[in-house]
């Protein structure tokens, strides 16, 4: 869309979030909620009763927002990724930070007036965060986040002593093209309710129950990259469309939706990593690229589960390899506390991202465009998020050790990759994850599945068998 009517999109984008507010808060609306409260007897099943529960804690939550404050917030979202776009572009942060302060003195508003609505007292970037990860706390991030920083560092030395990786293939975008969606065919892609599409940003999305869209991207230079991402994002569609849409679950209801943005980066990252990325399945799909290629640039098989698998730091969050990516969100996480919370002054804000990345990671960018302006997320005041992309990997780790255990202990998970028969791994996800639905918040949801508490130990026990595995 052209830039310039960024400001108009925005005033139309307020009309509707004020529209949508006045119906959530309306007193027609509790109105219906207190007399579907009032029938619930004891013969209610628990899962109306959590439907409700949810729809009550957002009508408080809405109407503890002042309208004007909420359409303020959608005219600076708009603004703010019109302006962060030119200042990237420019390699200009000063252009932007104008734009970052109002966006964090508006989410600072919100959180004030959200404050009344939560059961327990919360800190402002905590109640900014509750969309995104229900009843996530600081402490505990800190907790699981620790380890991570500790541990990550070691490895990433570890994984730079390993040989050179071959050379990267030059894979036409039509070959690209063709190895996605056979790809998609393999892990039941239905065109009847699915579309596959391309966009800038590779990103999924629902639009209805039985309309499931993803988008992907051929990155030059990076043959694999389209490839990898159809997975990752077909991964968070398979999540959707096993999400409970029926009965008390249909599709408007609350508990039929994500547990949180940390279980669906879950699911996306359980079928890029921990399958398209391993051996068994580069196994299987070497024979397929080299095919479109007419050649073998990679050697045999174990040289292109490896070029799936670079280990090396790098500057840009997006293309990180699973040892560097979360000390990119740890990054984040901070750097957000410190602009929400402990008043770090905007102005500084590229000065402190440098450093901080140089001590997590041992590199420093060369601009701002590929530092601090590389993600929209602060653009549109999307504080609290990032932490859900870490979580991510820990939740997928340990949910990947518990299916291994029901299927038959160490290794199930290889055999079922290699014998082709990821469906079993579906089957798995779809009776153990997917039902779950909002019916718990994540944390609730691995210790259901998995038997204990989330904990950092699975992620890191997979990332040092994977560089015991000289990738």
């Amino acid at each position: 869309m052209p830039a310039a009517g960024a400001a108009w999109r925005g005033e139309q984008l307020a009309l509707l979030a004020g529209q949508l507010h006045t119906r959530q808060t309306s007193s027609e609306y509790a109105e219906l909620l207190d007399a579907a409260e009032a029938e619930l007897g004891v013969e209610a099943t628990q899962e109306q009763r959590r439907n409700l529960q949810l729809l009550r804690l957002e009508l408080k939550r809405q109407r503890c927002l002042d309208p004007q404050l909420i359409s303020a917030i959608t005219q600076a979202q708009s603004r703010g990724n019109a302006i962060w776009q030119a200042a990237r572009a420019r390699n200009d942060f000063s252009a932007f930070a104008p734009a970052l302060k109002e966006l964090i003195e508006l989410r600072r508003q919100q959180a004030s007036q959200l404050a009344s609505a939560e059961s327990i007292a919360r800190s402002p970037w905590e109640i900014l965060a509750q969309p995104f990860e229900p009843d996530v706390s600081k402490a505990r991030l800190n907790q699981l986040f620790t380890p991570l920083k500790r541990e990550l560092p070691v490895l990433l030395e570890k994984a730079a002593a390993r040989p050179q990786l071959p050379p990267s293939a030059q894979l036409s975008e039509n070959s690209q093209n063709k190895l996605c969606a056979k790809l998609l065919e393999s892990w039941g892609y239905n065109e009847s309710c699915c579309q596959h599409s391309r966009s800038a940003h590779p990103f999924s999305c629902t639009l209805g129950p039985q309309d499931f869209r993803i988008t992907t991207r051929v990155v030059p230079g990076q043959p694999l990259s389209a490839f990898l991402a159809t997975a990752h994002e077909w991964g968070h569609s398979l999540y959707e469309q096993g999400l409970p849409r029926s009965g008390d679950h249909y599709f408007p209801w609350p508990l039929g939706d994500a547990t949180s943005m940390g279980v669906h980066e879950s699911q996306s990252l359980f079928w890029e990593c921990r399958v398209a990325r391993s051996k068994e399945f580069a196994g299987r799909w070497h024979p397929h690229f080299c095919a479109e290629l007419g050649s073998d640039p990679w050697n045999g098989s174990t040289g292109f589960w490896r070029s799936l698998n670079p280990l090396q730091p790098g500057l840009i969050r997006v293309e990180a390899d699973e040892l560097s990516y979360c000390l990119h969100i740890v990054l984040r996480f901070e750097l957000e506390l410190a602009l929400i919370e402990q008043e770090l002054p905007v102005e500084e804000l590229p000065q402190h991202w440098n450093q901080r990345l140089h001590e997590l990671l041992g590199i420093k960018p060369a601009n701002d465009s590929e530092g601090c302006l590389q993600d929209i997320h602060w653009a549109e005041g999307l504080f609290g998020y990032f932490p859900s992309y870490a979580l991510g990997h820990l939740i997928s780790a340990q949910l990947a050790e518990a299916m291994e255990k029901e299927l038959g202990g160490e290794g199930a998970i290889a055999a079922a990759i290699s014998a082709g028969q990821e469906t079993t791994l579906l089957q798995w996800l779809n009776q153990n994850v997917y039902p779950l639905g909002r019916s718990v918040n994540s944390e609730e949801l691995v210790e259901k599945v998995s038997g204990y508490p989330l904990s950092p130990v699975p992620f890191l026990r997979y990332l040092n068998q994977k560089c015991g595995s000289n990738v």
